[in-house]
């Protein structure tokens, strides 16, 4: 299923031009809260609901919804999920939150915490180091664990999927509510 993307330039030129842009960030709570566009209200990928999302809509059911996250691996799975689901006026802003800065236009910054991608470096690290540390003083099969690891990391990069990533979003401190993650104004 190939997947309709803008860029934040053009995307902020719509905007400009008076067209309506309805937006939502799929990144978790904890991430949306550190940076997101003004634009975008945030609709963590790990519950998404497509039918819910479309229901709830502000906008005309005509006029496309637009997907950011971090770098844009996110907001792909979240508009392949929306075509799944029967909804295919959904598009996905090329680069993400970083290319949206990166490009000049606003975003509304608050308190920081540790992004999803640091997090899955992380634990991946750990387990390795685990596994190799287990396999030379408990038992050699232990290396499994790092393997396992090692495999899970190819496939990610394969597929842009992380399963990893998907588990430590559904963790506590990523699903902290602020009222910044409930609701952001659309300027728009």
């Amino acid at each position: 299923m190939d997947v309709l993307t803008i860029r934040p330039l053009d995307l902020e030129a719509r905007r400009q031009k008076g067209e309506r842009v309805e937006m939502i960030d799929v990144r978790t709570p904890v991430e949306y809260r550190e940076v997101h566009c003004p634009l975008a209200r945030n609709v963590p990928l790990a519950g998404l609901d497509p039918a819910a999302v479309m229901g709830g809509r502000a906008g005309a059911v005509g006029e496309p919804l637009y997907v950011i996250c971090r770098t844009g691996g996110r907001g792909q799975q979240a508009c392949e999920k929306f075509r799944a689901a029967g909804y295919a006026n959904v598009v996905n802003v090329e680069g993400g939150t970083l290319a949206w800065a990166a490009s000049g236009l606003p975003v509304n910054r608050g308190k920081a915490g540790v992004s999803l991608e640091r997090q899955v470096r992380i634990a991946a690290g750990s387990l390795v180091l685990t596994g190799v540390a287990l396999a030379a003083v408990v038992h050699p099969y232990l290396l499994g664990l790092s393997a396992f690891v090692g495999a899970g990391l190819v496939f990610s990069g394969i597929t842009d999927t992380c399963g990893m990533g998907l588990v430590l979003a559904r963790m506590p401190w990523n699903r902290a509510s602020t009222p910044a993650c409930e609701t952001a104004a659309n300027p728009s």
